[in-house]
């Protein structure tokens, strides 16, 4: 494990797009990528989630408290879907299909502002912009990830500490919900998932309290990479296959305590699958 970059506050929505990093700064309001040949910062006025790169190339992202979806222009985040009025809490992770129509987490409740914990839902936004709730009842929903050849959507539960997946309809409507991963279960009792991704082997987890990335498949757990005393938020996988894991350094201190202070850091380690602990 070595670092690939740093500088971030809480680094989210990694993902690898022609031979670059990108990923959002939630609490710093930046979008972060190597783009350019060195790392980095974009101050953005709307701060970006979960990002995602369409069919044609196109950089969209879900704008986390403006409940919509944008699309990168090279220096804002222009309308792409808005989903005012069909989103009840901030926007999350984001994943699409080679068909151009992604799916969202409308998590529920803006904890910031103080609200208590209620089920979100997610979103589906088709291709012409469209929108419809897919799914509801999840709890605190985050890592989005597309496995089987786009058939089956697998969704982190935070709260519950759990993957769950459904079936993707042909009409990409979501259906026959039941469980993926126990990850309490399969990491450890701290082990909340957050950042998710799907390769074909299985599905990486970034664990967060659970201090480790773990691979998981089917409710088995076939890898894990200790990270130390950080806390691993999301990850992706690079064009040789490689993991990149954003991790949050909070000194010490507790989790929720350093974000409420915002003294708070984030690398991107990147790590090769080679370096896992298999468990099978």
């Amino acid at each position: 494990m070595r670092t690939y970059a740093t500088g971030m506050t809480w680094g989210e929505g990694p993902r690898w797009h022609d031979g670059a990093l990108w990923l959002s700064d939630t609490q710093g309001g930046r979008l972060w990528s190597d783009r350019s040949g060195s790392w980095t910062a974009t101050d953005v006025e709307s701060v970006p989630n979960g990002l995602w790169f369409l069919p044609d190339g196109r950089l969209v992202a879900a704008m986390m408290h403006e409940k919509r979806i944008g699309v990168w222009t090279g220096e804002r985040f222009a309308t792409h879907a808005d989903l005012d009025g069909l989103a009840t809490g901030p926007l999350g992770d984001l994943v699409g299909d080679r068909h151009g129509n992604l799916y969202v987490d409308d998590v529920g409740f803006a904890a910031h502002a103080g609200e208590p914990p209620r089920p979100g839902r997610l979103l589906r936004i088709a291709a012409d912009g469209s929108a419809d709730v897919a799914a509801e009842g999840i709890e605190f929903p985050n890592g989005l990830a597309l496995i089987d050849d786009g058939r089956t959507l697998v969704v982190a539960e935070t709260t519950a500490q759990r993957l769950t997946a459904f079936t993707v309809g042909a009409d990409g409507r979501l259906g026959d919900r039941r469980e993926y991963a126990d990850i309490a279960a399969l990491v450890g009792a701290s082990a909340r998932p957050d950042g998710i991704w799907a390769t074909p082997d299985g599905i990486w987890v970034a664990t967060t309290s659970g201090h480790a990335v773990a691979l998981v498949r089917d409710g088995r757990l076939l890898a894990r990479v200790d990270t130390g005393q950080g806390f691993p938020i999301a990850c992706c996988a690079d064009g040789a296959g490689r993991l990149l894991v954003t991790l949050a350094d909070t000194g010490g201190r507790p989790l929720g305590e350093a974000l409420a202070d915002r003294r708070v850091s984030t690398s991107v380690v990147l790590i090769d699958p080679s370096e896992a602990h298999r468990t099978t």
